[in-house]
């Protein structure tokens, strides 16, 4: 019988630092953790990974099959905006080794590794910096077939440990380039919350992408109290994520979930949805786990 077209992974955005930062938490504790959530699988980070040797791969792959848990995405924020031709050549290189790392693992297709733009530097103009993007794109996409691995650009607000938010973070220079990538390995991760941080229609944003959604980054993520976007917009050019920002429990903030699960379904989305939550403990990320759930089964019949 054919599987659920919609799976639920989950993201330890919670442990962000405890896993790629300071150590605190090894990858296979947060796996052994995760273990107890409703989900069929867990996206990883490359930073989650203290090494990359065979070895130690495989000991995550099979703490997973242990688990009965898969890995379909992991999380990877290339930077193809550098000036210097000789960094863009770099950031191509490691994302083929995290197009390998993917491959790695044994997960039923669709299996993702989400790639970016890159940062969004004052000295890049927007033609310059879309260009390079494209090139970068154009190169890894023959790699990422040959392995069966689609790369999954997200409409994204800024990895943790950038300094400048997303080059593409609008929808106007995200379009730009996804329209000129045509290939069956090529998609979008869509992020409703990042459309809210970028100042954009979440289900505008999701209308315009659709065809194109391979996988999903399911959030609820609110301004502190007493902030707003452009509170948010003078803090963007900081190290990391701004401090108004809060991730809070899915079905708890500003988007809407059957709106975005209705379109997804009209367009026949089968792929995998994973959960950014749990930054007020895993009670949190599991209620969040119910509802994303309960949500599946209202729209996508039984997934």
């Amino acid at each position: 019988m054919p599987g659920p077209r919609v799976r639920l992974a989950a993201f330890p955005k919670c442990y962000m630092d405890e896993l790629s930062k300071t150590r605190s938490m090894t990858l296979l504790q947060w796996i052994e953790m995760a273990a107890e959530l409703p989900v069929d699988g867990l996206e990883l980070y490359d930073g989650f990974f203290p090494r990359f040797d065979q070895d130690y791969v495989a000991q995550v792959r099979d703490a997973l099959l242990a688990r009965h848990l898969a890995m379909p995405m992991l999380c990877f924020s290339p930077d193809f905006t550098q000036p210097d031709p000789a960094r863009r050549r770099a950031e191509v290189e490691r994302q083929k080794r995290m197009i390998d790392l993917v491959a790695t693992f044994d997960c039923p297709p669709p299996r993702t590794c989400r790639v970016l733009s890159g940062q969004r530097r004052p000295e890049v103009g927007v033609d310059q910096g879309v260009a390079w993007v494209v090139e970068c794109l154009q190169e890894l996409l023959p790699y990422a077939a040959e392995r069966q691995v689609i790369l999954a650009m997200e409409n994204h607000y800024k990895d943790n440990y950038w300094q400048h938010p997303e080059f593409a973070q609008h929808l106007p220079v995200l379009r730009r380039i996804v329209e000129q990538i045509d290939s069956d390995w090529f998609g979008i991760n869509y992020d409703p919350s990042n459309a809210i941080l970028a100042g954009e229609d979440p289900l505008e944003v999701l209308d315009a992408l659709k065809e194109r959604v391979v996988s999903m980054h399911a959030s609820d993520r609110f301004l502190k109290a007493g902030y707003s976007v452009e509170d948010l917009r003078r803090q963007e050019d900081s190290v990391g994520y701004a401090a108004i920002l809060e991730h809070g429990e899915i079905g708890k903030g500003l988007n809407d979930y059957d709106a975005i699960f209705r379109t997804l379904d009209a367009v026949g989305f089968h792929g995998w949805v994973s959960i950014e939550d749990g930054m007020h403990g895993m009670e949190e990320l599991r209620r969040s786990a119910v509802f994303l759930r309960q949500k599946f089964l209202q729209h996508f019949g039984g997934s």
